[in-house]
This record gives C-alpha cells, sequence and structure tokens, in this order.
C-alpha cells in the first residue's frame, strides 16, 4: 500500500511522528509512506488552499517533504508533484493535538486534507487525540490514536464500499483524552454541536500599545448530544463519523420548491 499522509501542526510535531508509525504499519514492509506537511502550524486553516500565491516546497529526507501552505496544499502537492503523478491508495491527515470533533471539525485544517484527498478520488482519514485531564501531561499524550488507528482503519477500509460519487466519503476519527488500555471501543457516530460555547476573540495590546485579537477557542469538555462525536469521547469511546463535502442542505431542497 502507497500512504501519503499530512498534518496541520507542522512537519515537525509529535503526532506526525506517532502517524508515520501507524502508516508504516498499515503499509507493510512492501509499502510506502510518503510524508508532505506543513513548514510551519497550519491549525484552524480548514480546506483552504495557496490559490493566489504559490509555495515553497522542500525534499527533507527520502519521501519526507515540507510545504509552506496548507494541509489540503500539502495533499495537492504530494498527489500531483512529489509522487510524480503515482496516485496514493489512501491519505491519512493527523495525528492532531486536539479534537477535531462537533464544531471544530468545520475550522480544521487536519480534516481539509482528509477532504482533499476525497476531492481527489482517494480513501481518506482524518485522526485527532482528544485532551483532557487523563492524558493532556502524559508522556504520550498520543497513546489511545497510536494503539489502536492502525487496526480501526483496516476495518473501515474493509467494510467502506466502492464509493465512485462525486463527492466521496471520508472520515472523521477522534480518540478519547484516556489512556490507550482506558478506550472502550469504537462507535460510529454523526457530528455533534456543542451548545453555549463558541469561539470568540480576546483583546490584548501589544508593548507599543497596539491593539490585537487573539481567537479564543470554547469550552472543550461540553458533551454534545448523546450518540454524537464529543459525547461518545467523553465516554472513553473513538467515534468514526464518514462525512462527504457537499454542504447542500438536502433536508429543505423540497420545502423550498415553492419559491421558484
Amino acid at each position: 500500500m502507497r500512504i501519503l499522509i499530512t498534518n496541520d501542526d507542522g512537519i515537525n510535531a509529535p503526532g506526525l511522528a506517532v502517524l508515520e508509525q501507524i502508516a508504516n504499519d498499515l503499509a507493510g514492509a512492501d509499502g510506502e509512506v510518503w510524508v508532505v506537511a506543513p513548514a510551519f502550524e497550519q491549525s484552524g486553516v480548514a480546506h483552504c488552499i495557496s490559490y493566489t500565491h504559490p509555495m515553497m516546497i522542500a525534499k527533507l529526507g527520502e519521501r519526507r517533504f515540507a510545504a509552506e501552505g496548507s494541509p489540503a496544499d500539502c495533499v495537492l502537492a504530494g498527489i500531483h508533484d512529489v509522487m510524480d503523478g503515482t496516485r496514493p491508495d489512501l491519505i491519512l491527515s493527523g495525528v492532531n493535538r486536539g479534537n477535531n470533533s462537533a464544531e471544530n471539525a468545520l475550522y480544521s485544517g487536519t480534516l481539509g486534507g482528509a477532504m482533499e484527498g476525497a476531492l481527489q478520488g482517494i480513501p481518506a482519514m482524518a485522526l485527532s487525540q482528544y485532551l483532557g485531564p487523563s492524558n493532556f501531561a502524559a508522556p504520550d499524550p498520543f497513546e489511545a490514536a497510536g494503539v489502536h488507528a492502525a487496526s480501526l482503519i483496516r476495518k473501515l477500509l474493509e467494510a467502506t464500499p466502492q464509493d465512485n460519487a462525486d463527492y466521496r466519503t471520508f472520515y472523521n476519527i477522534n480518540f478519547p483524552p484516556v489512556p490507550a488500555k482506558d478506550v472502550r471501543g469504537s462507535r460510529v457516530v454523526p457530528q455533534g454541536f456543542r451548545r453555549n460555547t463558541r469561539f470568540s476573540v480576546e483583546p490584548h495590546l501589544s508593548p507599543s500599545g497596539r491593539r490585537f485579537l487573539w481567537i479564543k477557542g470554547g469550552e472543550q469538555h461540553v458533551p454534545t448530544l448523546p450518540d454524537t462525536d464529543a459525547a461518545v469521547n467523553l465516554e472513553g469511546y473513538i467515534s468514526v463519523t464518514p462525512m462527504r463535502a457537499d454542504l447542500t442542505a438536502h433536508d429543505l431542497l423540497d420545502g423550498l420548491k415553492g419559491i421558484e
């Protein structure tokens, strides 16, 4: 198996090293793992692409490249330049430091990389590690992902039917904020929504007196509705959410026919 991996935390992020181990396990001795990751952190860029300016790309080692762009840029670079048009069998993005459950999925550069893989017609998955009191200060905060990801990905690849849709399926996988031994299993669930918490801004003054705004995240340990992603994560389960890039509100189409 030929696997292309990327992330949004940057080429030197510890979560990417964990993903390399996962990908090497999946690829096997005869497979290939290609790394194309952002040269600098790109958290929160979603599915952004560098459409109006070029990006520099540098080879750092065998099958290892850093690009001055977003995760989606890195996927495009990997498929159409680095791998010289020889398409990968699978694209993995992560392992993100922090969860991409619920509304976080909409901001996530990690998901942006997987989404671009799906738009290119390639099986793709985004992997994120929820952090909390049980694992935030652990020697290996990514332990749950490192131990459980490869077997779960194999099961998903076997269970996913051939997908020839225009907007192909990709997976958002979030590992719970617990040590690997405390993971209770995996649940296939929809994306949730954390109520009464939002992203916001926080103003600060620089030493020179200029006013700046920092983007401020909301409380992450607010459960979503039962049997949705963040809720099962906080119960100790890995969440698996199948997604597509089609943003149409299909449930409203028939009801709006009357305005035509």
